[in-house]
């Protein structure tokens, strides 16, 4: 029976692999691989320069694992099992059997714009390595899961390890940009014949100051992500001098459509997963917070009110989204607009679709004058097991690793790569395996984001006892 490691052999363990992998990762950050909707804007020679520096710092990882491009920048390492226990005898050794189906883990390398470095204490593309932390844009979405990633791996081959199950490590260029090359690679593995056993992506973290009630960790894994919707919300009218306007014009039209979706949400509700996520939470709970959610039979729909009421991420627990993000009007300050337009930036609740959202928007504008346009859309994804071995599998993992935190399912408010897995594989989860406070949490995709270094090397902690467990007891 293995011993069970202490708390100071854990941090002990955790702080060294973070130390020694930090200016890994400080190195991977300076690249500016920022990307965009607008190939002209993409700094290509960043993106060179960064899958360059790979080899350099992860030097068995190029020399052990196959290595492919995909859809130009996207990365699809492959690490073979161990002989006779990856594949059924007599395969084709492509992890397509049920007993080798492979396990892909997932990350992107690519990053949001900084909209402004002068907030920013330490330079965003410094990767800076001070008072315990590692700074700059992409630390934490998602060159941090990256290079965690990576670096479990080559120390599982610096001691000749090899996995149970073959290994794929799948790495975007294009996430933040809702890209296709997530999706080329499932494609690409789907037309092999490969049916992952598991995906793992980015998504939770062991969240602190994140649920009332709940003094310690949560160790959230998304088991599905809401769908992603943009539609565009426009009105057209003759123009003219704004010297001469006229009443009920395009820009007023529009503004009241606008304004009659921020007072009209939509109607709220507690899913399955987000049920089963406060009911594992019910034991860390202080009352009376515990007896609510052990008891989610009877206080499911007060609850629902109260999250809905709350606003910020509790509202966002129980409802489809609308958030206006961009508006258009005249292109002169002094000609009234012809045409004016809004985005709306949707996020579809598990159990609403697009269509049905299009239906209630324009039940809530309730004026035919204002022309809805599906710009690009996606249904929520669906939902994976918790009750298989996989969850099982990162739900000990987690444990094993963050013994303080609590594992539990929760739905994704935002989306992932992962998305582009589940119609080849049905457990696909979203887990960045780092501790998050408010603070962090807000720093992605915003100002002064890093990572600290003994929380990096909890990480890779993480991913190299899950390698290690591959098979163990399956």
């Amino acid at each position: 029976m293995k011993p069970k490691t202490t708390g100071s052999e854990r941090a002990g363990a955790a702080a060294e692999a973070g130390a020694a992998a930090a200016p890994k990762l400080s190195r991977l950050i300076t690249y500016r691989t920022v990307s965009s909707r607008e190939p002209q804007d993409i700094e290509i020679g960043e993106f060179d320069g960064f899958i360059r520096a790979l080899p350099e710092l992860f030097p068995l990882v190029h020399r052990h694992l196959g290595l492919e491009r995909v859809n130009g920048y996207g990365l699809l390492y492959h690490w073979k099992a161990e002989p006779g226990r990856g594949d059924a005898p007599g395969s084709s050794g492509t992890g397509a059997g049920a007993a080798g189906a492979p396990l892909v883990l997932m990350a992107h390398y690519d990053v949001v714009p900084v909209a402004h470095p002068e907030a920013w204490q330490h330079p965003p593309f410094s990767g800076e390595i001070s008072e315990g932390m590692i700074r700059g844009r992409g630390t934490l979405d998602d060159k941090g899961s990256l290079a965690a990633i990576l670096q479990a791996v080559e120390l599982l081959l610096a001691e000749d390890f090899t996995p149970a199950r073959d290994v794929y490590l799948s790495f975007g260029n294009n996430e933040e940009t809702s890209g296709t090359t997530a999706g080329v690679t499932a494609a690409l593995l789907e037309g092999r014949g490969i049916r992952p056993w598991m995906v793992l992506d980015e998504g939770g973290a062991v969240a602190t100051q994140a649920f009332p009630f709940v003094d310690c960790p949560v160790a959230v894994v998304g088991v599905t992500e809401k769908g992603i919707l943009d539609v565009e919300l426009s009105t057209e009218d003759p123009g003219g001098h704004a010297s001469t306007p006229h009443r009920r014009g395009a820009t007023a039209r529009l503004a009241r459509a606008i304004v009659r979706l921020d007072e009209n949400p939509l109607p709220a509700a507690l899913p399955g997963p987000t049920v089963e996520m406060f009911g594992r939470l019910a034991p860390a709970a202080r009352f009376p917070a515990g007896l609510v959610f052990g008891n989610m039979g009877f206080f499911r729909a007060p609850l629902t009110r109260i999250l809905a009421r709350m606003g910020g991420e509790s509202e966002a627990l129980t409802r489809t989204t609308v958030a206006v993000t961009q508006l258009q009007g005249s292109s002169a300050a002094n000609v009234l607009a012809s045409r004016a337009t809004a985005n709306a930036n949707i996020r579809v609740a598990v159990g609403d679709t697009v269509e049905g959202t299009i239906k209630r928007l324009r039940r809530i504008i309730r004026d035919p004058s204002v022309s809805l346009r599906v710009v690009e859309g996606n249904e929520p994804s669906p939902v994976s097991a918790t009750d298989n071995d996989q969850f099982a599998l990162l739900a000990q993992t987690i444990t094993d690793v963050f013994p303080d935190a609590v594992p539990a399912p929760y739905i994704m408010l935002g989306g992932t790569d992962s998305r582009r897995f589940t119609d080849i594989c049905n457990a696909v989860y979203r887990f960045a395996p780092f501790r998050m406070d408010r603070q962090a949490r807000a720093s992605v995709h915003g100002d002064n984001e890093c990572l600290g270094v003994k929380t990096f090397g909890e990480g890779i902690v993480f991913y190299t006892r899950l390698l290690r467990s591959l098979g163990a007891g399956q």
